[in-house]
């Protein structure tokens, strides 16, 4: 619509005459994107982006829609014939407006302080959320639907823990059907890394290639926990190559994560990211770029505007059997050709970048890079966490304010529940790689803070806005899960977690109240809620609390915690120290009375703080935790 509609002299010339018009990034208004949104699906019976809305001057909705066309089509009204008829019914039937307006409100009112009979929080609510997964899923492709086709990491991080929890053996195919498709499928850059945003058809190839920061923090962590989950390397392979690309090309110099990378270099979507056989021939010599385009079905008729997406074809697994027949070495020629593939397309002009760097989505990443790096043993990516742990606390938590936004050197707009909560998640994964208390204090102070400000204590609910917020037209608040966690969902999880490290009842009592807030929800639209059901997964099991006492470097005490950290296991809580003292140096329930036997870093493994015996060595410990892994 920027292209076609606003950058249009005509119809940019009716928008000045008859409105004050007002273009929102709801990246960074969540709030206002959250309240409108209900309106339009109030209006339309759907949603979604881009969104365009007609307020009364008191802000009040009452008329709205998705895209319109700059010229009737397809039975929807152009964008000029919309404005010249609002325009002409505000000016003559006013009245009418106002009363559209009023009803919507009312109705929005409604249901934003609506309350739900509770469902208990049973089993049985994760199991309904399974038969309804296996009836949207593409048993073909994986995924869920058809096109276009969304990743939804956080349904299959569900999928994970109900493997885990049932041994259900379905639920993990779905997984690995899932992560393999678009491993190999064209939403994954299988140059360069990382997934764009979604695919255009049903089978993973056609991507819509801009890339976000949040879809990449998601599904890498997604991957960690399939490789943990399968031991499929391949899993960990694409974790680490999608982090390796958020931190060569979306990363600040002083630590923080940058939004999102455009689709679209020279004025044509996907340009920097097809490739033709003559291209690829001309970087790898014939012989081995053949072999090459064979592998990514890199084709002379192409399979996007006569360039090639690459990925995985169906007959690569014979290209590499015949290959390796001949020279053993087709893993060597992969991987050298994706370095020169690389450096080719790295001289070509690169989509823009959106350099604004928000909370939350760094909250995302700074969790999965902090468990990637226990995972993956890769310091590299510990360094990033703590940089990027450091620049949010130095540049976005300003008296005592966690803020929403930064770029160019200034922090704006007060940060929202899901930049509170995500910030939280990942400080306590940075604790849990790191053993420093500071990132848990850290994390525990700002939630405090976060149920200071958004948690209603009469309505037992979390809102979006805290109580400092400007007043709008209502206090919005998200409960579904979509591509990201609601705030709320993971502030409940975050809660959870750190109740287990610290001990704080209060906590408890928060995140399950939350949790029955939306428990009704949960049992009619539970793929709409998938982060709130891993919270409950959680709640709903007795948590395995490790301690690990030992230096943090000590070469026995990283192989205990390379034990912990190889089996999936979704429902721990880590707790390190690094002195052998008995309390005096920690608060943490977790750790007290712990300390190394015979001089040896030692694990303990509890669950409601009752240990088994502590062990010295990874073997023993492997034993203590095999019957909690599947």
């Amino acid at each position: 619509m920027e292209h076609e509609s606003f950058e249009d002299s005509d119809i940019a010339s009716l928008m000045n005459e008859h409105f004050i018009n007002i273009k929102v990034d709801r990246e960074e208004r969540p709030d206002l994107d959250s309240i409108y949104m209900q309106a339009i699906i109030a209006m339309t019976g759907h949603g979604g982006w881009p969104m365009t809305i007609f307020l009364t001057p008191d802000l009040k909705p009452f008329f709205g829609g998705t895209y319109f066309p700059p010229i009737d089509r397809h039975g929807m009204p152009s964008f000029r014939r919309v404005l010249e008829t609002i325009s002409s019914m505000y000016k003559s039937r006013r009245d009418d407006v106002s009363k559209a307006g009023n009803q919507l409100l009312e109705m929005l009112q409604q249901q934003t302080s609506s309350k739900h009979q509770g469902v208990d929080l049973q089993p049985d609510l994760l199991s309904q959320a399974y038969e309804q997964i296996i009836s949207a899923f593409d048993e073909a492709n994986g995924g869920l639907g058809s096109a276009p086709k969304f990743p939804q990491p956080l349904i299959f991080e569900f999928l994970l823990r109900y493997y885990a929890r049932t041994g259900n053996k379905h639920a993990l195919d779905m997984v690995t059907l899932t992560a393999t498709s678009m491993a190999k499928g064209g939403i994954y850059d299988q140059i360069g890394g990382g997934f764009h945003r979604y695919s255009t058809d049903s089978t993973w190839l056609t991507p819509h290639f801009e890339k976000m920061l949040y879809d990449n923090a998601l599904l890498s962590r997604f991957y960690i926990h399939a490789y943990q989950s399968t031991g499929q390397s391949e899993y960990a392979r694409v974790a680490s190559d999608t982090l390796d690309y958020v931190l060569r090309e979306m990363t600040s110099s002083d630590g923080g994560f940058y939004s999102a990378q455009d689709a679209d270099s020279e004025g044509s979507e996907g340009k920097f990211f097809t490739w033709t056989p003559q291209e690829i021939n001309l970087v790898l010599g014939k012989e081995v770029g053949d072999l090459i385009c064979g592998y990514y079905g890199v084709t002379d008729r192409g399979n996007f505007e006569n360039s090639n997406i690459l990925h995985v074809s169906k007959n690569s697994a014979k290209i590499a059997e015949e290959t390796e027949a001949k020279s053993q070495q087709f893993a060597s020629i992969l991987k050298e050709s994706k370095v020169s593939l690389m450096k080719a397309r790295s001289k070509r002009i690169a989509p823009a970048c959106d350099d604004k760097i928000l909370t939350s989505w760094n909250g995302l990443m700074l969790r999965s890079l902090s468990e990637a790096a226990m995972v993956l043993n890769n310091k590299n990516y510990l360094r990033a966490a703590t940089a990027n742990a450091n620049f949010i606390i130095k540049h976005l938590y300003v008296n005592g304010r966690l803020m929403r936004s930064y770029r160019n050197g200034k922090a704006s707009l007060k940060g929202y529940l899901e930049d509170y909560s995500m910030l939280i998640g990942g400080l306590i994964s940075l604790y849990q790689a790191t053993f420093e208390e500071k990132w848990l204090q850290k994390a525990n102070e700002i939630a405090e803070k976060m149920i200071s400000l958004f948690w209603n204590e009469n309505e037992k609910v979390f809102f979006d806005t805290g109580n400092d917020h400007e007043t709008l037209l209502i206090r919005p608040r998200t409960t579904s899960d979509n591509v990201m966690p609601s705030g709320g969902s993971a502030a409940a999880e975050a809660l959870f977690h750190l109740a287990t490290l610290t001990g704080n009842e209060k906590y408890i009592s928060i995140a399950t109240m939350a949790l029955d807030s939306v428990s009704e929800l949960l049992s009619r639209y539970p793929t709409g809620f998938t982060n709130w059901l891993c919270a409950l997964d959680f709640y709903l099991e007795s948590p395995l609390e490790i301690a690990i006492i030992g230096p943090r470097e000590n070469k026995d005490t990283m192989e205990l915690l390379k034990t912990v950290f190889e089996k999936y296991l979704p429902n721990k809580i880590i707790a390190g120290k690094q002195r052998n003292t008995s309390t005096e140096d920690t608060e943490l329930p977790l750790l007290e009375g712990k300390i190394m036997v015979n001089g040896k870093p030692t694990a303990y493994v509890c669950q409601n703080y009752s240990c088994k015996f502590p062990v010295t060595d990874s073997i023993s410990l492997a034993k203590q935790l095999m019957p909690y892994t599947t």
